[in-house]
């Protein structure tokens, strides 16, 4: 005899256990993007300190090419 106190699931509560599995995974591939993101926001970053540093190198250089130039 099967015992009678076992539990029924019944469709919509399974629908509702699925939807959040869903959503959890969702949110998970979410969450893996938003790093990709961040990492490639970081190299941008440096990319571009890397580019605003060069940029002032080059400026200096020019002025201090300028100021040996000028002084016999």
């Amino acid at each position: 005899m099967a015992d009678l106190r076992e539990t029924f699931e019944c469709g919509p509560s399974l629908r509702i256990e699925a939807q959040e599995r869903v959503v959890a995974l969702q949110f998970a591939q979410l969450n893996t993007q938003l790093g990709k993101i961040e990492v490639m926001m970081e190299r941008l970053e440096r990319r571009l300190w890397l580019t605003v540093y060069g940029v002032v190198g080059v400026i200096l250089a020019q002025a201090f090419e300028s100021i040996l130039t000028s002084v016999p």
